[in-house]
């Protein structure tokens, strides 16, 4: 398990594909340092990245409170297939489809549909883009959908239209920004596959 970092309130880690970002990462830390670990955001199975865990339950609250003001902000980096405007504000209404865990864009708001906005800039461009992105609400799988609706599938993400050889989606949790206790922390890490650019994010 790749620590960024780690202090008596939270630690920072890099999630890898493939756990489970609410009790398999938290029982992976463990093996490594003592003590207990709270998730307070989440991560798609098969997509990894930066995230945040409190470790004591004073700490969860206040990092669940910055959440839910909307003071934690969280950035990715993502491949996707084709070219996307070189920048963009989206707002969708997304309606999650529970029995086969898919999301889909609808026209209108009604029950169980909810609102997700996402800002984005193009860092690259060919047959495939790179493209950073700033996250507005935490919708389950809603880059992956707001970029599928519009053409412009994830590189590698099946359940939304890529057709990849890629195994798992191109998306990478880059940067989280919070305020804890009246100060302000930035932790960033950037996959190997868009490490070329000169200037990532």
């Amino acid at each position: 398990m790749n620590i960024l970092y780690s202090d008596k309130d939270f630690i920072i880690c890099i999630k890898p594909v493939g756990l489970d970002s609410e009790k398999q990462v938290p029982e992976k830390l463990k093996q490594v340092l003592s003590g207990d670990f709270f998730p307070v955001h989440r991560l798609d199975l098969n997509v990894s990245g930066v995230m945040v865990f409190a470790r004591n339950k004073s700490s969860a609250a206040e990092l669940s409170k910055a959440i839910q003001e909307n003071k934690m902000i969280k950035e990715y980096v993502a491949m996707v297939h084709g070219v996307p405007e070189e920048s963009g504000d989206w707002e969708d209404f997304l309606y999650k489809d529970s029995r086969k865990n898919k999301v889909f864009v609808v026209k209108r708001m009604r029950n169980g549909v909810k609102k997700a906005r996402l800002e984005y800039r193009r860092l690259s461009e060919g047959d495939t883009s790179i493209v950073h992105i700033r996250l507005h609400t935490g919708r389950s799988h809603q880059i992956r959908v707001q970029f599928s609706s519009r053409g412009h599938p994830l590189v590698g993400d099946h359940k939304y239209g890529s057709r990849s050889v890629q195994r798992h989606p191109m998306l990478y949790s880059c940067r989280i920004s919070f305020p804890f206790k009246g100060k302000q922390f930035c932790f960033e890490s950037f996959p190997e596959w868009m490490l070329h650019l000169n200037n990532p994010a």
